[in-house]
């Protein structure tokens, strides 16, 4: 996709220190065949960016074993909260198991779309949606979720070799759908697995 910017020469390998029990659920994922974890350069500017919402209200969608979640918890101050929501009971235990003891960290088990219907009204500072819904599915009633100057992420938008057949024009038509929309500013990233940044305007 040739909508994302060039890749900088000067990109570090180096994201230490990694999160807590990062080693833990790593060995986990990998122990229970979950392939769809984020990968450790999404994860460096999860934190990074969690860092810039103080006492923010954190939403990720798509929890998986939590390596993500991970990433966004060490970034967090300890006046924010997250919740995360998943509907693999199996790959959110992991997460439960390593994480569930954080006072700031609420996981639900509970299917996407449900989840966004019965949450119309809350607002969030900054959103990872890592998963079918508020990326292709429910984007617009995720959006309206998103506060003024929150934040918006996604990653894995340049080609990777698990997309199914049609997927790749999916990703297109999602990409055109956020560039249309004039109360949101964006960056597309061909970095990492292809990641974009969109900040709400109004």
């Amino acid at each position: 996709m040739d909508f994302f910017i060039q890749k900088n020469d000067f990109m570090t390998t180096d994201f230490s220190p990694l999160p807590k029990f990062y080693a833990e659920i790593h060995k986990a994922t990998i122990d229970n065949g979950f392939t769809m974890a984020s990968d450790l350069a999404t994860g460096s500017l999860l934190r990074t960016l969690a860092g810039n919402k103080p006492k923010g209200k954190f939403l990720e969608l798509g929890t998986g074993t939590g390596m993500s979640t991970a990433w966004i918890l060490e970034g967090m101050d300890r006046n924010s909260s997250l919740i995360s929501i998943d509907f693999d009971e199996q790959f959110l235990s992991i997460a439960s198991a390593f994480l569930g003891e954080d006072p700031r960290l609420n996981l639900e088990l509970i299917d996407g779309e449900k989840w966004v219907k019965s949450n119309r009204g809350k607002s969030f500072d900054y959103i990872f949606a890592d998963t079918w819904h508020g990326k292709y599915l429910l984007l617009d009633e995720v959006l309206e979720m998103l506060t003024i100057g929150g934040l918006y992420i996604v990653d894995d938008m340049l080609p990777q070799d698990n997309w199914p057949d049609g997927h790749a024009e999916k990703a297109e038509k999602f990409v055109e759908k956020l560039d249309s929309m004039p109360n949101l500013n964006l960056t597309k990233l061909n970095w990492s697995t292809g990641i974009i940044i969109a900040t709400r305007k109004y």
